[in-house]
């Protein structure tokens, strides 16, 4: 498969209500607006179809394809230790950041990508320590780290929040167990009422973050091992050029 062709989604997948985007004028693949014809305007961009309607001569003006800039948070949070999720997070980041590679990919705190990137150790909230970014933030994370996360998104303004989950975190098989947290030490015996209460706090967790992302950015949620450029491109991070 060709990565060519594909770029990082950079507008919002699901805007605030009445939100408008505002394009500006140029060379690209979005039609803009029709404006009266000028000498020395190209025939091919000539709108016909206007000019049988009002006998007037329109030329079709497209948006203006902007080089967008990204920086790449990579989560490094104990949590990410587990189940694989730390590989194939990193897989996530390589593959996003060669695809931004001539519009400009940046590690965080780390500079300009040069196909190596290391974990973030402090996770997410390294980002609220620090003014937000130029461009685009892509976060890779599990989501796990207890924060205020509507703040932490909305401080970055520009998001694609990418998360990584292990089958077995979404759908744990557990009858009774003794399980600990591995961010905060906490200890917890677990049976099935506490998997219910888990699952459910897990589903509203991830639609409040699916929520906010989407009108920030993008947002995917991946599980670990599932081919990484379909499921992107089926939840909207990634898009045809």
């Amino acid at each position: 498969m060709s990565l060519d062709r594909y770029r990082i989604r950079t507008r919002p997948t699901q805007p605030f209500a009445g939100e408008r985007t505002q394009p500006r004028p140029g060379r690209g693949l979005e039609f803009y607006e029709l404006r009266g014809y000028a000498p020395g305007d190209e025939p091919r961009f000539i709108d016909w179809r206007a000019y049988g309607r009002t006998g007037r001569l329109y030329t079709r003006v497209f948006q203006a394809e902007v080089p967008a800039r990204f920086t790449f948070l990579l989560d490094g949070s104990p949590s990410m230790a587990l189940f694989g999720k730390a590989p194939y997070a990193e897989r996530v980041l390589h593959l996003l950041a060669k695809l931004s590679k001539s519009e400009g990919a940046f590690l965080w705190g780390q500079g300009r990508y040069r196909g190596q990137a290391r974990a973030v150790a402090e996770g997410p909230q390294a980002a609220l320590a620090v003014p937000r970014p130029k461009g685009a933030t892509v976060l890779i994370t599990d989501g796990l780290d207890e924060l205020d996360w509507v703040r932490l998104l909305g401080k970055l303004k520009h998001v694609v929040l990418v998360q990584v989950l292990a089958p077995q975190e979404l759908s744990p098989a557990l009858a009774e167990a003794l399980l600990r947290d591995v961010e905060t030490g906490e200890r917890l015996e677990a049976g099935p009422a506490e998997v219910a209460a888990y699952q459910s706090a897990l589903e509203a967790h991830l639609r409040k973050l699916k929520l906010t992302a989407r009108r920030l950015g993008s947002y995917a949620l991946l599980r670990v091992g599932e081919p990484i450029v379909p499921a992107l491109l089926r939840q909207g991070v990634l898009e045809e050029r």
